[in-house]
């Protein structure tokens, strides 16, 4: 069954009956292909934050398909300064959504991927410290790692100057983490968009006007603009509006 406020489809197969989480789950479902899904939220007029921080345009429905997606993935990509400033803890799930995965054939949990061109992340956080699977830092060449990452996460040079986001994902796939799901921030969205690297985005869009001031859910250098259709539109009755794009 649903659980707090309701979520309906309004397309492509319009109804009015909550979505319980079974149906809601295969809504989103797993890619039969290598997938690098990208979820965010934003305000109706483009802010990714309210106060600095993407928690105030997040309601229950937004969490209950942020939780969802998560359960979802074999790896969930973060830059480092979204790892910081949103202060991630160790990437857990419950009972329930554990099931799931090992009834789908999947790891008791996924896997924490960071991206940090300079390695200068602090191993006692509880993303790393508490990590119930030792989490992975893709990260340059020439970044000089401080004491102690080595020992709680796995880290992968690639690139010189900057990540190589695309001979970073391969190494994920050569790892097994065929399923990928971003969480930003938004500089990394921008440069997964300009490699081209993006399948899929989720995007929540709260009943909300925040004004001037928060930046876009992307940001970065200019890249071509790629075409992703639209596969389905999700109602909370709470007024937010949940959208899924993806390749065909």
């Amino acid at each position: 069954m649903s659980v707090g406020i309701p979520i309906s489809e309004l397309w492509p197969s319009p109804s009015p009956e909550p979505l319980d989480d079974d149906t809601l789950t295969a809504r989103y479902g797993r890619a039969n292909l290598p997938h690098l899904r990208t979820n965010f939220v934003t305000s109706i007029d483009g802010a990714v934050s309210v106060d600095g921080y993407s928690a105030g345009l997040s309601g229950q429905p937004d969490k209950r398909v942020f939780g969802l997606l998560r359960m979802l993935c074999d790896a969930l990509l973060v830059a480092a300064g979204t790892l910081r400033h949103e202060g991630y803890r160790a990437l857990r799930l419950d009972g329930r959504r554990r099931d799931w995965r090992r009834t789908h054939g999947l790891a008791d949990y996924p896997t924490l991927v960071v991206v940090s061109g300079t390695a200068n992340l602090d191993p006692a956080q509880a993303a790393f410290a508490d990590a119930p699977v030792r989490p992975v830092v893709l990260t340059r060449s020439g970044a000089s790692a401080p004491p102690g990452l080595s020992e709680v996460a796995d880290l992968v040079r690639c690139g010189d100057d900057r990540v190589d986001l695309t001979a970073g994902l391969t190494e994920l796939r050569r790892r097994g983490y065929g399923q990928v799901l971003c969480e930003g921030g938004p500089q990394l969205f921008g440069a997964l968009t300009a490699a081209d690297l993006v399948d899929e985005v989720c995007l929540s869009v709260a009943p909300l006007l925040v004004g001037a001031g928060p930046g876009r859910i992307t940001t970065g250098e200019p890249s071509p603009a790629h075409a992703l259709p639209l596969r389905h539109v999700l109602h909370a009755g709470d007024g937010t509006l949940l959208l899924r794009y993806a390749r065909p």
